[in-house]
């Protein structure tokens, strides 16, 4: 068995698609979707991603504001920032980029954040009530960019078994509560670094969702055959036969290609999708204006 590609490029390019329709309803009603993004620092992986979502605003002639910040920037200053921000109403996403220098305090920015324009989904806020089975808040990208990737490759999850391995607070305890979630319906199992036996969970699982920042951790011995396999790692090795000395690689080995049936590419899978939801999100605030 070689598995089928769980193609997040292609996927993001319809949710594109549809977001163009709306923005133009937006903009043709006097509302141009608008985000924010803030970045501190000079950390090179935070440059790309950010550039990455400032392409996909204007591909879609989505309004997008980049603030860039010297790595010493304090903490009041960005609050200061996200303030101005909350009460803009030409601007409807805030989005901090991760990771921020040491000496700043993540959390306390994302609660700052109007929930309404938390457009990466982290307030506690949005995050309660994705606990309470709603589906009414700003939905974190990942998590929601792998149920659309899922439903995309019309993967029934109704009644299976998956597999989420990782807990952070950004993609796998949302991931693990949307798989649950009513119209999901999966039975779900979170693996940590202090779960035992996680090759044999794995093993029983229809879905595996990996999400633990490990390259290649995930083994072919771990999937069962037939199963489906998300990866949402992206972690750069050493690699002496590239011309660059490194490689991205994914938290799922490559040689589970020859077991799962559906696979998602590191790149090309998640992260395309990542962006295609901080997108979405962006016009579905744009979007309350107009109520």
């Amino acid at each position: 068995m070689v598995a089928q590609c769980l193609d997040g490029r292609a996927c993001s390019q319809e949710v594109e698609a549809d977001l163009t329709k709306r923005i133009q309803t937006c903009i043709d009603r006097g509302v141009t979707p608008h985000i924010a993004v803030i970045i501190v620092g000079d950390d090179p992986a935070s440059h790309v991603y950010v550039g990455a979502k400032i392409k996909a605003c204007e591909r879609l002639n989505l309004k997008s504001t980049h603030i860039e910040l010297p790595e010493q920037t304090t903490q009041d200053k960005l609050k200061e920032i996200v303030q101005e921000l909350n009460t803009d109403e030409l601007v409807h996403g805030i989005l901090i980029q991760s990771p921020l220098p040491k000496h700043l305090d993540e959390e306390e920015l994302t609660d700052l954040i109007e929930p309404s324009k938390d457009v990466d989904g982290f307030h506690p806020t949005n995050l309660g009530r994705l606990v309470q089975g709603r589906s009414d808040g700003m939905l974190p990208c990942t998590p929601s960019g792998v149920m659309r990737l899922l439903d995309w490759a019309g993967i029934e999850t109704r009644g299976k078994s998956a597999v989420v391995i990782g807990r952070s607070q950004n993609v796998g305890m949302p991931q693990a509560l949307l798989l649950t979630a009513r119209g999901a319906d999966a039975t779900v199992t979170i693996a940590h670094s202090k779960t035992e036996n996680i090759p044999e969970i794995c093993k029983s699982a229809d879905i595996i969702v990996a999400a633990v920042g490990r390259p290649e951790m995930v083994k072919p011995d771990w999937v069962k055959q037939g199963a489906i396999v998300v990866d949402v790692g992206v972690n750069r090795v050493d690699d002496s036969s590239r011309e660059r000395g490194w490689r991205l690689a994914g938290d799922v080995a490559p040689e589970v290609n020859d077991v799962a049936s559906w696979l998602s590419p590191v790149p090309g899978g998640v992260g395309p999708m990542t962006v295609a939801m901080l997108m979405e999100n962006t016009v579905r605030s744009a979007e309350n204006k107009l109520i």
